[in-house]
Formats: structure tokens, sequence, C-alpha cells
């Protein structure tokens, strides 16, 4: 799961990237709206933390930006305040929810789970694919009732395709989904990582195809 983080306090961004990362999350982070305009339209992730009070343009703004350009990615607000003005403020920009600094950890990260849970309405608790659960509480992979042990780059790929699952995923989505802003993205490293991933697939009836010059697609394997 891919997230980006807007936030100009150096001290605070260092410790929601450790936790989050710590947590098995993807996070690209940059320090105001400006840098985040460019980044929000070329990238594609999962859920946006954003500072309500940022620099040059305030989070509200880059937020009313975003959604009158066709947005949709589910925004986390952070505010300083959580008064009823500085709630329905974040609300009328646009956000979907949002957390009081300073932040707890723990509500911090059901909060993002519970933002990608409300883009899958269907399932309120796990998704499945064949026979192949993901439970959206511990982000885990389960089997025959086993976890499944997987690095943290298959995870995040088999989590990007399960959460699109019946659609194509082009190449460079799944790139973006396993390499950050500074790294250096390879189509040969996303072809191994679904190479592995499809040894631990093997016993499933879910099955990763390939289409051909477009991309990856997640669906229960046809008897």
């Amino acid at each position: 799961m891919k997230l980006l983080l807007v936030e100009d306090s150096g001290k605070l961004a260092h410790w929601i990237v450790s936790l989050l990362t710590s947590e098995g999350f993807f996070i690209d982070h940059v320090s105001d709206a400006e840098q985040a305009l460019p980044i929000s339209r070329s990238q594609c992730y999962d859920v946006i933390l954003l500072d309500m009070r940022l620099p040059s343009m305030s989070g509200k703004e880059f937020l009313s930006l975003m959604r009158r350009r066709g947005n949709t990615v589910p925004v986390l607000m952070l505010t300083a305040h959580g008064s009823i003005d500085d709630k329905v403020s974040c609300f009328e920009a646009g956000a979907d929810d949002y957390v009081v600094k300073p932040v707890d950890a723990r509500e911090l990260v059901a909060r993002i789970k519970a933002l990608v849970r409300r883009r899958n309405p269907e399932a309120a608790t796990h998704l499945l694919c064949g026979d192949l659960e993901y439970r959206f509480d511990s982000r885990q992979f389960r089997h025959d009732g086993k976890v499944l042990a997987l690095r943290r780059r298959e995870h995040a790929i088999l989590e990007t395709l399960i959460l699109r699952q019946g659609k194509t995923v082009s190449k460079s989505l799944l790139m973006e989904s396993i390499f950050g802003l500074e790294e250096a993205a390879s189509v040969d490293a996303v072809d191994l990582y679904v190479h592995r991933l499809r040894k631990h697939l093997v016993e499933s009836r879910a099955s990763i195809m390939t289409l051909r010059g477009l991309g990856y697609m997640l669906r229960e394997r046809e008897n």
C-alpha cells in the first residue's frame, strides 16, 4: 500500500514515516503543497496524509484544487486543533477523515486502513479471490488458514492487485507501489516479484494473469 505524506514539520514527518514503514506501508514524503501537486498527478497513492496548515499553499487549498481536478484519492487530514470549525473545514475541502495532532500511532494506522476499506464497500473485513483471503485489519494474506510468508515488496504487489482484483494493473502502477520517489524503479524487479508470488499461489485458486503490453490481473483460477 502506497501513501503520500505532505507535512512541513521534519520531526513529525520523520516519526510518521518511520511508524508507517514499520507497519509495512510504502510512503513518500514532501514538505509542501507545491511539491505535492505534480506528484499527486503523476503517482497513484492509496491514501494521502495532508497537514492542514502548510507554508505558501494550505492543505485545504491544495485539497480543494486536487478535488476540482478530479483526483478522488482518499485524504486523511492532519489538524492541530480538534474544533468543530476545523473539522467542518476539513470535510468542506474534500477530506475523507482527519486526525488531531499529536497523532496517536494506533489511531493513525487504523484510520488509514479504514479509508482503504471504504473504497471496497462490499468487503467489510476482508477480500477474497478464490481461496485467497486478504484481511484489512492485519493486512495479512491467508490461504488454507495459514498466513502467506511474503517479503515486503511481494506483499505490496499482491496487495495492489487484490485491491483492484479483476482489473488490469499496469506495470508502472506496480512499480509505484514498491519504489519511492528517490529510488530507481525497475520493470524487471516487478516481473521478478510477480514470479515469486506465483510460486506462493501455486496451490491457490487465485491466479496472477499476464496481459501482454498491459500489465497483470489477479482473478480466480478457471477450473
